[in-house]
């Protein structure tokens, strides 16, 4: 993760994916970033998951498999942090890694790859996310990359 939002754009330029959390009232608001619309996706899963857990020493013990019918961007955003908080709540699982590629032509969508951990594993540092919010939500295609930006209600 880059710090400084100077430090964010030169990076972009460079081709470097990433996140970063900013300050929004009562709620979390993830920025992400990559070269790619699906590296994009993986890092907004990254952004939101260092919200409230820190994943940076474990190992994942399984990898989960999600397959996203092709919808406009802002949808494919939102339903994929819908299924990670899914998982959380219901599974009790966390990412600890994501890869997002393009399914084949026939199917038009995303498969993605979530290695996860059991939530007793991680260690928890914030309040865990309970929905994501359409309120500025927004992905696409800029100058350096691919970017987007999420309200997550925690």
């Amino acid at each position: 993760m880059v710090g400084d939002p100077d430090d964010d754009v030169q990076a972009r330029r460079e081709g470097v994916d990433g996140h970063r959390t900013v300050p929004h009232t009562a709620d979390i608001r993830v920025e992400a970033w990559g070269a790619s619309r699906e590296r994009c996706l993986a890092e907004a899963v990254l952004g939101m998951v260092e919200c409230f857990a820190d994943v940076s020493a474990v190992r994942p013990t399984a990898v989960e498999r999600v397959r996203l019918a092709e919808d406009s961007d802002d949808d494919l955003l939102a339903t994929l942090l819908d299924e990670v908080l899914f998982r959380l709540e219901v599974h009790g699982r966390v990412p600890v890694d994501v890869e997002v590629d393009t399914a084949d032509e026939a199917d038009n969508g995303l498969d993605v790859r979530l290695a996860v951990a059991e939530l007793a594993a991680v260690e928890v540092i914030g309040a865990a996310p309970k929905a994501v919010s359409w309120h500025e939500l927004h992905i696409g295609p800029g100058p350096y990359g691919w970017s987007c930006a999420v309200t997550i209600d925690a």
